[in-house]
């Protein structure tokens, strides 16, 4: 998991009988002590948490074991990072091709989208639509996150040749 914070996705994926390694900014040191603290919390003091820099080639990252899925969770937050996250991301899916990373998107701006930065790194972008897990409703577990109108869960891969 990138982008982990607390690691809630990938402690519930750890629960689950996945094999999972969190991973947060190593420029964030409080960030990866909550994480590690949030895995002793939830029974699982073994689960590996690594800082990893977007958009940097690190030891830590290139050490990386096999991966079928990366989760983000809400990576994508500010613009300026977006590039940074899908070089990362990039890296790992040319690392292991027929790996996927599952995400989530909230518009917050109509002035800035990740499809160029998707064509430029030729990943493709399938969208999950969230009805098809319940997810579209107007408020949702007591919130108004995500709504039906500003969230959206995608899975990147690498594009074949064609550009598909």
């Amino acid at each position: 998991q990138i982008g982990a914070g607390v690691g809630l996705p990938g402690v519930v994926a750890a629960k689950c009988g996945a094999e999972v390694t969190l991973s947060d900014s190593e420029e964030q040191p409080r960030c990866l002590r909550h994480c590690r603290r949030s895995c002793r919390m939830n029974g699982l003091p073994r689960l590996p948490v690594l800082g990893l820099t977007w958009g940097r080639a690190s030891p830590a990252l290139l050490a990386l074991a096999p991966v079928d899925i990366i989760l983000g969770s809400d990576v994508f937050f500010d613009p300026k990072d977006f590039e940074d996250i899908l070089t990362t991301v990039y890296f790992l899916l040319e690392k292991n091709p027929h790996a996927q990373f599952w995400t989530t998107y909230q518009v917050r701006s109509a002035d800035w989208s990740i499809e160029a930065l998707l064509c430029k790194w030729k990943l493709k972008n399938t969208h999950v639509p969230l009805e098809s897990f319940g997810a579209d409703k107007e408020h949702l577990a007591s919130s108004s996150l995500p709504g039906r109108h500003t969230i959206e869960m995608m899975i990147i891969s690498l594009a074949r040749s064609d550009g598909t």
